[in-house]
């Protein structure tokens, strides 16, 4: 590459050549229509898409882009859990149309739309289990990957779903020893596919570890402490608590129990970081961008958050490998302010399953709405 080259790279080029997939965490039928997101392939380097409940409750209280179905829905006498069923899982069919070809050039490692299950599953393993199923059956894409949180139901339905072949995308992951157990879970998973005869090579994971939510929590119980040593800290957990993570993945992949599995043809779950909006305005907005780059990671952002990277991210390389050290310190500075991490994190989770449920019943009242108005 010459040097006039290299000078005009975009941020985001420099972030994929980096190692980073950069995933969209954002879906709409405006979107998909509009040719919108083939242009955010083209020239912003997106790969990938993830949705949730949030994303496609907004999507529909937006856009004329869904009447026609929700129309022919209403016509049927569809009731409302079937219909954003088949609404959801179209979006869903579609996009993964348009990246089949990134898809198929990455063999599988990118490419990837992700589906959720309802997220009052998250406690129930065999809905969980069940519903992946039929979200798999019904978008019958080989790129799309199945959402599942990471609740301790979570991970007995993470090994099934993978047993049965398919792939997942593990969602709302706060803490490192939850983090050991996904990567445990997908590794029994592989094991019990591999027996059962199923292909290693085609099941694929990611494991989305969230970034701004441990901040905002954390900084909120700084500011309690009031001190000017806890004042230094705000805005680090995050960053620290994911780079940490990386070490966790980087370890665990290279256990003999990992390394078995890849001889046989397995593939890596790879660390995926999400909430990656920052919701401080003091924080630079590209910080979960750019402060987390190494390579075989992926990294979801709001569209704002893609944009801002685009214009003005700052890609200095690997800004991952080599900072164990000081995001353990980081992190052992909060535990010394009387700051719990371990309940920090499970508060997060339980949180996070609470608004994605808040989020997926706003759905349900957006589409019973369309659906009586189309009556």
């Amino acid at each position: 590459m010459s040097t006039t080259e290299t000078t005009t790279q975009s941020p985001t080029a420099a972030l994929s050549a980096a190692g980073v997939s950069i995933w969209l965490d954002d879906l709409s039928r405006e979107r998909i229509a509009s040719g919108g997101l083939e242009k955010l392939i083209a020239e912003k380097n997106v790969v990938g898409v993830t949705t949730n409940p949030t994303i496609f409750a907004g999507a529909l209280a937006k856009g004329e882009a869904y009447d026609a179905q929700v129309a022919e829905l209403a016509k049927a006498g569809t009731s409302v859990t079937d219909a954003v069923f088949e609404i959801t899982t179209d979006d869903v069919a579609n996009a993964s149309d348009i990246f089949r070809g990134i898809y198929d050039s990455t063999d599988g490692f990118d490419g990837r739309v992700s589906i959720e299950v309802e997220p009052g599953l998250a406690h129930d393993a065999a809905g969980t289990i069940a519903q992946a199923q039929q979200l798999w059956n019904k978008v019958a894409r080989p790129n799309a990957l199945i959402k599942i949180p990471a609740t301790l139901e979570g991970l007995e339905a993470i090994t099934e779903t993978i047993a049965a072949g398919i792939s997942v995308n593990v969602t709302l992951i706060f803490s490192l020893e939850r983090y050991r157990q996904v990567i445990n879970a997908y590794l029994t998973g592989l094991e019990k596919a591999q027996a059962a005869g199923i292909d290693l090579s085609t099941l694929h994971s990611v494991a989305s570890f969230f970034v701004s939510r441990v901040d905002t929590e954390i900084d909120k119980r700084l500011e309690a402490v009031g001190t000017d040593e806890a004042a230094a800290l705000k805005g680090k957990a995050g960053v620290a608590n994911a780079q940490l993570a990386y070490e966790v993945y980087l370890e665990e992949f290279a256990s003999e129990r990992a390394a078995t599995l890849l001889a046989a043809g397995a593939n890596k779950q790879r660390p995926l970081w999400a909430s990656t909006g920052v919701k401080d305005p003091a924080v630079l907005d590209t910080t979960y961008v750019v402060e987390l780059v190494a390579p075989e990671v992926v990294n979801t952002m709001p569209e704002k958050t893609l944009e801002a990277t685009f214009d003005h991210g700052e890609i200095r390389g690997d800004t991952i490998t080599g900072s164990y050290a000081a995001a353990q310190g980081v992190l052992d500075a909060i535990a010394a302010q009387g700051i719990s991490y371990d309940e920090v994190t499970a508060l997060l989770e339980k949180e996070g399953v609470e608004k994605f449920i808040v989020s997926w019943n706003e759905l349900l009242d957006t589409v019973t709405a369309a659906l009586d108005a189309a009556k």
